[in-house]
């Protein structure tokens, strides 16, 4: 049964129609196999905050909002650097090593995104490059979240779902974990469209989040969850990536899923951290709160996520738009830390980039 959705707001028709006919395609086609895997989490991870968006060289992010798994993360703070008109690279310092995923969110009113342009090693540390554009696709100076995280073995502790994928254009997976043990894969549908199967993992009525980020090193492109069919053997994920043009788009992209952990991947610790999807409603397995308290949702245009008893710095969120149509989501403003609850203002865009009321998926975490 796929999980429901609401129409896009105020998306051009023959897009959507055209992204419809394209997941329609995809849902009929049949599920890959699982299979064994390398498959504790996370081994390496850094997140921050670029609270500046025309950062001097050496740039110290956000104290509050940084953190990450090397040693001192307090005395050796994550530092970003800019390269030019909405580029930059993150420097997380002493977790060099291959793999993983990285993520990105742009916060602000404007409309703007912002998208991962690569990540390598660089001497002891993990460079993370982000590129940031207008609704027109024209890089733009932008505030963002930006979070790397690589993981293998199993769970420690046991409990939950996580797991992650960086598809390649043609659906060859780059990068990939699952806790499960399994091996996820990808499948490339029509222009802009695949297929995700992440075996083994959630359960079989929604549960849980996905986050979505696009990579590309040449050219702006946004993407996010087209459709989301939970089951009883695995999670089936569409993607759908559009251009600045809101044409479908071929690129890479990185997908990560979580059910109680958090977004990038570990669970308790940290103890504080949290998810909602609206899409329409807030599924009950897909709004959780790792203290057990009740998040709830307000407002529309921007939405207030309002997560009690979670909020503890270092943190850090992030969005993803939900639906077939060409708009995308971010964050509207830095999150609220008050008396320990958390507001995140998830903010959604139509491809005009004007603030509409539309689907999403949200994360927050602290560190701790």
């Amino acid at each position: 049964m796929h999980a429901r959705t609401v129409a896009p707001s105020l998306g051009p028709v023959r897009a959507v129609l055209l992204v419809l006919a394209m997941v329609a395609g995809l849902m009929a086609a049949a599920l890959p196999a699982a299979g064994p895997a390398h498959a504790a989490v996370p081994d390496r991870w850094g997140f921050a905050f670029l609270d500046n968006p025309t950062p001097p060289a050496g740039y110290v992010p956000d104290l509050t909002r940084q953190w990450g798994s090397w040693p001192s993360p307090a005395a050796n703070p994550v530092k970003v650097d800019q390269l030019g008109v909405g580029a930059y690279v993150v420097h997380f310092p002493l977790i060099a090593g291959p793999g993983g995923i990285a993520h990105a969110t742009a916060v602000g009113r404007t409309g703007n995104w912002c998208q991962i342009k690569g990540w390598s090693t660089a001497g002891t540390g993990q460079d993370v490059a982000v590129n940031c554009y207008q609704p027109s696709g024209a890089p733009a100076n932008t505030l963002f979240t930006v979070l790397y995280t690589t993981s293998s073995g199993t769970p420690s502790p046991a409990g939950g779902s996580y797991g992650y994928t960086y598809s390649a254009v043609s659906g060859a997976v780059l990068a990939q974990y699952n806790s499960a043990g399994a091996v996820n894969t990808v499948s490339h549908g029509s222009t802009g469209i695949w297929k995700a199967w992440l075996p083994g993992l959630g359960a079989s009525t929604a549960a849980g989040n996905i986050e979505v980020t696009a990579v590309n090193g040449i050219q702006g492109a946004r993407c996010k969850v087209a459709d989301w069919v939970p089951g009883a053997s695995g999670q089936t994920v569409v993607v759908a990536c559009f251009n600045a043009a809101n044409a479908p788009f071929d690129t890479t992209w990185t997908l990560s899923y979580s059910l109680k952990r958090a977004v990038h991947g570990p669970a308790f610790p940290p103890k504080s951290f949290g998810y909602l999807w609206f899409n329409g409603g807030v599924p009950a397995n897909t709004n959780f709160n790792s203290v057990g308290a009740a998040n709830t949702l307000s407002g529309s245009v921007p939405f207030t996520v309002t997560l009690p008893g979670v909020a503890v710095p270092s943190d850090t969120a992030h969005a993803t738009a939900y639906g077939t149509g060409p708009g995308w989501c971010g964050l509207a403003m830095p999150w609220a830390r008050t008396s320990g609850t958390v507001q995140l203002y998830t903010l959604c865009f139509n491809p005009g980039g004007t603030p509409v009321s539309a689907p999403f998926l949200t994360a927050y975490t602290s560190a701790f």
